[in-house]
């Protein structure tokens, strides 16, 4: 049977208390000093994985270190160094391949790296993570009565691996599409690529908030460490797709909005009795799409490098979407800050939607 592997890291400082209770009076600072001291380990076994074609089993992995060290607080050195000794840990639980979760995947040149100090496959999860997130747009503007090729999208943080997939695969179907991010040049290049594969023309701003006061869907997908995507700017009846973690928008502000659908993206249903010996806050059988790539993968026997670095192949995408429905990995329906949303709570919040456009 083949085995996966996949890295885990603490999302904020209070993971860590978690784990280690002694520090829940600690300051942010001083439970992050502990971490970074501590080796990778191996978080729990993961069984029960099985598809019509194959079986597997894999392992959860820790790199001990927060969101805010992968970005920036800790020297990146330091990062790729612990990341790759949890690739290590994964080789050694024998792994053939190991995904790289959360913003493991974004420190340094996107797994590259990485991949080049392993001797086993290292995906990022980013191309079946594009695939889900916009699965799960088109269902939402279904389900909200959105003419998609009449919609305007935003897709925020635009530049970064998953934000410009989705912004070049968007870009044929929506009528308007926004490129949103923090460096207008790269943002330039990104408008002039969609240009030159597609003919369409999209938009790029700098402005977050200005940009979502229009939007009729926002894909967000930043790598912040705080909320960026304020649903009080959005207007009744917009879809937010949040692809990010941490979150690029405040559980607290969307209770704000009653009129606004929030959805987590890349949220998967995985076959079989899953046990994943570890939990982070879904029901029995799902995982985040990231996660799910990584599976795939190792139940289709391809344990070489596949999403790695910046520029996410189209084709992979396609790919990993065939791999899925072959091994009957599908989207888990609607999720909300880890809790379903069904379709009479859609239906509610279209109906107010409606009500306050027409108050308007």
């Amino acid at each position: 049977m083949r085995k996966f592997a996949f890295i885990l890291h603490p999302i904020v400082a209070d993971d860590i208390a978690r784990k280690f209770k002694f520090t829940a009076k600690w300051s942010d600072a001083w439970k992050e000093r502990l971490v970074r001291l501590l080796p990778p380990l191996r978080v729990s076994h993961i069984t029960g994985v099985k598809s019509p074609h194959a079986e597997v089993e894999g392992y959860f992995v820790a790199c001990p270190l927060t969101s805010r060290q992968l970005l920036g607080s800790v020297p990146a050195a330091e990062a790729i160094k612990k990341i790759v000794q949890a690739g290590r840990v994964a080789e050694k639980l024998g792994a053939e391949i190991v995904g790289l979760g959360a913003l493991t995947s974004v420190v340094g040149d996107a797994g590259l790296t990485v991949a080049e100090k392993l001797n086993i496959g290292v995906t990022t999860g980013n191309s079946y993570t594009v695939a889900t997130a916009l699965m799960a747009a088109r269902l939402a503007a279904a389900k909200m009565q959105v003419n998609l090729a009449a919609a305007q999208v935003v897709v925020v943080g635009a530049t970064g691996s998953i934000g410009q997939v989705c912004a070049r695969l968007m870009a044929k179907e929506a009528a308007r599409v926004t490129l949103v991010a923090r460096n207008l040049e790269r943002l330039q290049a990104v408008r002039e690529r969609i240009y030159a594969e597609s003919g369409t023309m999209t938009y790029v701003s700098d402005d977050v908030d200005a940009s979502l006061k229009n939007a009729d869907i926002v894909i967000a997908v930043t790598s912040a460490l705080d909320c960026v995507v304020d649903p009080r700017l959005l207007k009744p009846g917009a879809i937010v797709c949040d692809v990010a973690r941490p979150r690029d928008v405040s559980e607290e502000v969307a209770r704000l909005r009653d009129d606004v659908l929030i959805v987590d993206g890349g949220v998967v249903e995985v076959p079989g009795p899953v046990d994943f010996g570890f939990n982070f806050g879904f029901p029995p059988r799902m995982a985040y799409a990231c996660m799910a790539e990584t599976m795939l993968l190792a139940l289709e026997g391809k344990v070489a490098d596949f999403s790695l670095g910046r520029d996410i192949k189209l084709e992979q995408v396609e790919e990993i979407t065939r791999l899925a429905e072959k091994h009957q990995f599908k989207l888990a329906g609607f999720r909300s800050f880890e809790r379903a949303v069904t379709d009479e709570k859609i239906a509610a919040i279209r109906e107010r939607a409606r009500a306050k456009r027409a108050a308007n």
